[in-house]
C-alpha cells in the first residue's frame, strides 16, 4: 500500500516512517527541506521535498504518486520548549495546519485517496466529570491561546470528517513523550523540571493525558486498515493524571529537585493556570477497542 506522511519528520513523523516499513508499506515523506529529506532518505523512505503552502506543488507530488493513504502530521513547533517560543511559532504553526493541511487534502480528494488521517489533540475537552471520551465537546471558555488551539483543531477535524470523497479519521494525541520530544532527558521540558522552572501551579489538579510517541505512531498504522471511517480516538495511555501527581513522579525519574507549588494569583500566563488547574484528561477505551491497540504505562509513574 502507498502511504503519503505530509509532516514525515516531525516528533511522530520518524517513528511512523520506521513502523510502516517493517510491515512493507510504500512510504512517501513530505518535507519542506533538503536536509531533511535526506534524513528520510537515509530511513528508506521516498522523500518529497514540498512546501503545503504551494498547492501546485502538492497537487504535483500526489498526481505523481497516487498513493492509497495520506496521513497528515504538518506541525511548525520549536525544537526548544519555551512559553515564548510556543507563542513566536503560533501564527505559521496555525497556518501550516489549517491552509496547509488543506491544500493536501484537496489534493488528496482530487487523486482519489481514499483514507485521510489527520492528527488532533486530546488535551481541549471541555470541563467535566472523568475521563472524556470522543463524544464530548472541545472546550471554548479558556484563556486567549488555549481557546485558539482548542478552535483551530475543531476546524481541522471538520475538514477532514465532512469529505464527502475519502474516509476521514481524526487521532486525538495526548501529550508526546520519548525519544525526540521535550518530556526526554536532556530535552527542553525536562530541563526545565530539573531548573525546579516548571511549577504546581495552585491545587495542581489540572488532569493530563500522555502517550509514548512510538506507541502513537503504531495507533496511526493500526488506524489505516482498522479505523472505522469518520472515527475519531483519543491516543493516550492508561495513566492520565493530576499535575500534583505526574510532575513530581517525573522529577523523581529525571533526578530532579521536587518541584515547588505557587499560587495561581502569581502566575502571569492564564493558560499556564488553565493547564495546571483545569485541563481534562481523555478517555482510551475506544481506541484500545477498535484499533486493536494497547500503549505502554507512563514511563514515570511505574516507579
Amino acid at each position: 500500500m502507498k502511504v503519503f506522511i505530509a509532516g514525515a519528520t516531525g516528533a511522530i513523523g520518524q517513528p511512523l516512517v520506521k513502523k510502516l516499513l517493517t510491515i512493507d508499506h510504500e512510504v512517501f515523506g513530505m518535507t519542506r527541506s533538503d536536509e531533511k529529506a535526506t534524513t528520510l532518505i537515509n530511513l528508506g523512505v521516498e522523500a518529497v521535498v514540498v512546501n503545503a503552502f504551494d498547492i501546485d506543488a502538492v497537487n504535483s507530488a500526489l498526481q505523481s504518486i497516487k498513493p492509497d493513504v495520506v496521513i497528515e502530521q504538518l506541525t511548525s513547533l520549536p525544537k526548544e520548549y519555551s512559553a515564548e517560543t510556543m507563542k513566536a511559532s503560533d501564527e505559521i504553526n496555525n497556518r501550516l495546519r489549517l491552509e496547509g493541511g488543506a491544500n493536501v487534502q484537496t489534493v488528496a480528494e482530487s487523486v482519489g485517496v481514499k483514507r485521510y488521517i489527520i492528527q488532533s489533540a486530546a488535551f481541549f475537552y471541555a470541563p467535566g466529570n472523568g475521563l472524556a471520551d470522543e463524544s464530548e465537546s472541545f472546550l471554548t471558555d479558556a484563556p486567549k491561546f488555549t481557546s485558539n488551539a482548542a478552535h483551530i483543531f475543531s476546524k481541522i477535524e471538520h475538514r477532514v470528517l465532512t469529505s464527502s470523497d475519502m474516509n476521514g479519521i481524526a487521532l486525538r494525541y495526548g501529550f508526546f513523550y520519548g525519544p525526540g520530544t521535550w518530556y526526554d532527558r536532556g530535552e527542553s521540558i525536562a530541563n526545565m523540571v530539573i531548573q525546579q522552572g516548571m511549577p504546581i501551579i495552585g491545587d495542581g489538579k489540572g488532569v493530563w493525558s500522555f502517550i509514548q510517541i512510538e506507541d502513537a505512531a503504531e495507533a496511526t498504522v493500526a488506524a489505516i486498515d482498522k479505523g472505522n471511517p469518520g472515527g475519531i480516538y483519543n491516543i493516550v495511555d492508561d495513566n492520565s493524571s493530576e499535575v500534583n501527581v505526574w510532575l513530581p513522579a517525573y522529577a523523581k525519574w529525571l533526578g530532579a529537585p521536587d518541584p515547588i507549588q505557587i499560587e495561581e494569583a502569581v502566575v502571569g500566563d492564564p493558560d499556564f493556570v488553565y493547564y495546571g488547574t483545569k485541563l481534562r484528561g481523555a478517555s482510551n477505551e475506544k481506541a484500545k477497542r477498535e484499533l486493536d491497540w494497547d500503549p505502554r504505562a507512563l514511563e514515570w509513574l511505574q516507579e
